[in-house]
């Protein structure tokens, strides 16, 4: 698998209009279009990107996105070490991704973008 680089972090939370403000306003993050997503997106320079999305069920979080090359590949690699995945890939109009859990129980994703 090849790993490009992060293109996002994300930020899940049920305080999902005061984390929006806090990163517009206190971080200056630049708003982004997000069509195609159910989320907040705000762009740092280099490209990468910050999501801040709800949570209905009063619990908060955080996940990675690990930009590829080759989504399906790399989903097929994961796939082959035992790694429990999405069943299907999922994509906006920005991208195509599939969430991951690592060996920390943590969520993750991998992302090609373009889609």
């Amino acid at each position: 698998m090849e790993v490009l680089g992060l293109t996002f972090v994300g930020t899940f939370s049920p305080s999902r209009p005061e984390m929006a403000a806090f990163v517009r306003d206190v971080l200056g993050l630049v708003p982004q279009d997000a069509r195609g997503m159910d989320a907040d997106v705000f762009a740092l320079p280099d490209g990468t990107t910050v999501a801040v999305t709800g949570s209905d069920d009063g619990e908060s979080g955080r996940t990675i996105g690990l930009l590829v090359r080759d989504l399906d590949g790399a989903l097929a690699e994961l796939r082959a070490a035992g790694v429990v995945t999405d069943d299907e890939v999922s994509s906006n109009d920005r991208e195509r991704y599939v969430h991951f859990w690592a060996p920390d129980g943590q969520l993750y994703e991998l992302v090609e973008r373009g889609a």
